[in-house]
């Protein structure tokens, strides 16, 4: 399946800290068909540092999708019954209007005069392209780790727009811990002699910045388990210790190259936003309880999360689907279980593909037995 990325511009967009931002670009793949009620259409969403290349062979780059296990035809979310699509989300820089967008203001990039953005700005934007397409009702909103939090968002800000989410890996807020693994990533980006306060465009990016940046996040995406597994003590190279402070370990080779690749595809000031965005995240705001927030969501509920995950640990995952229970909302939840960590809802992908395709089966069914909505006329064409 060959895809490519395809945009839509808005005018402008009210954004969560009283700023608008106008206009707005959003990059954006579909796949599969949408059918003559526009009752199967599903969106995806992507985790912090994806974009709109969810599945498929991408025509520009020859890449598969991020979730290209889980997007297709017999797939998981499967393209021969579903309509799916990926939007790259406000605040990146794969697309979607950032920072190292054109700041029609000043014909330069935004930089750090960008505006601070939340989840509710990002699922705003959401929305606005959901819309755009005619879609009334949404199947299902489903994503993992950031994407996990937008799909709460979504139930509870249009809880009358989705008839089902499928929060993965996720949480309703952000902890202390998550919190400060994410300013850790923001200081050594910031810390990098070539920031420049955020005006680097045109010149030296940040990159040993970004780069240490990437390489803590990776840590707390895998498992003791699976490092011990992947990497152990191996040396890298050599059979005795080096006695210096190059690489001696696979570990600090993976690590750093992991971090180097990130360079070439990610944003520096893109991280400093979207994490701070991660770091707001907290559903209740100002509603008082989990309870409280969660109390007019009319959708269907799968939460999925994951043993060895401790950067999302299950009991956050626990913590909604009680809330949802208390207000006797339909809500499956499955921990399964894996050694990948915090990874393992791109990696593992087996036992996740047979409860989540049973679930969008038993949600599709009931919508048609309840009968379905109006069409509201063709998708319109976007260059």
């Amino acid at each position: 399946m060959i895809v490519e990325t395809r945009y839509v511009r808005f005018d402008s967009l009210p954004l969560d800290c009283g700023a608008t931002l106008a206009p707005v670009d959003v990059a954006y793949e579909t796949y599969g068909e949408l059918n003559a009620d526009k009752s199967n259409a599903i969106l995806i969403l992507h985790a912090f540092t994806g974009d709109a290349h969810a599945a498929g062979i991408s025509r520009e780059t020859g890449q598969p999708g991020w979730w290209d296990s889980m997007i297709g035809p017999g797939k998981a979310f499967d393209t021969d019954k579903y309509f799916v699509m990926c939007t790259n989300v406000l605040g990146g820089c794969r697309g979607t209007t950032g920072p190292s967008s054109i700041n029609p203001a000043t014909g330069k990039p935004y930089a750090l005069e960008f505006p601070v953005i939340t989840q509710a700005d990002m699922v705003r934007l959401q929305k606005k392209f959901v819309d755009y397409l005619g879609i009334e009702r949404l199947l299902a909103v489903a994503g993992g780790s950031m994407g996990a939090m937008q799909a709460l968002q979504w139930a509870v800000d249009y809880p009358d727009a989705i008839a089902s989410a499928i929060p993965i890996a996720g949480t309703w807020r952000h902890s202390a811990q998550q919190i400060a693994f994410n300013e850790v990533g923001r200081q050594a980006i910031m810390a990098d002699p070539d920031w420049n306060e955020g005006n680097y465009y045109g010149g030296r990016p940040p990159a040993r910045g970004l780069a240490v940046a990437r390489m803590i996040g990776h840590i707390t995406y895998m498992s003791d388990e699976s490092m011990r597994e992947k990497f152990g003590r191996r040396l890298r190279g050599k059979e005795s210790f080096g006695f210096h402070f190059d690489i001696d370990f696979e570990v600090e080779s993976y690590l750093r190259y992991r971090g180097t690749k990130f360079v070439d595809r990610f944003d520096a000031n893109s991280y400093l936003y979207i994490t701070k965005a991660m770091d707001y995240f907290d559903i209740t705001n100002g509603r008082g309880s989990l309870v409280a927030a969660l109390e007019k969501v009319t959708a269907r509920f799968l939460v999925i999360s994951f043993t060895s995950d401790w950067l999302y640990p299950s009991y956050q995952s626990q913590e909604i689907v009680n809330a949802l229970r208390s207000l006797n909302r339909d809500v499956t939840y499955c921990e399964l279980t894996s050694n990948y960590g915090h990874d393992a809802f791109l990696v593992d992908v087996a036992e996740q593909t047979e409860v989540v395709r049973g679930f969008l089966a038993s949600t599709f069914r009931e919508i048609q037995r309840r009968g379905t909505r109006r069409a509201i006329g063709p998708v319109p064409a976007v260059s």
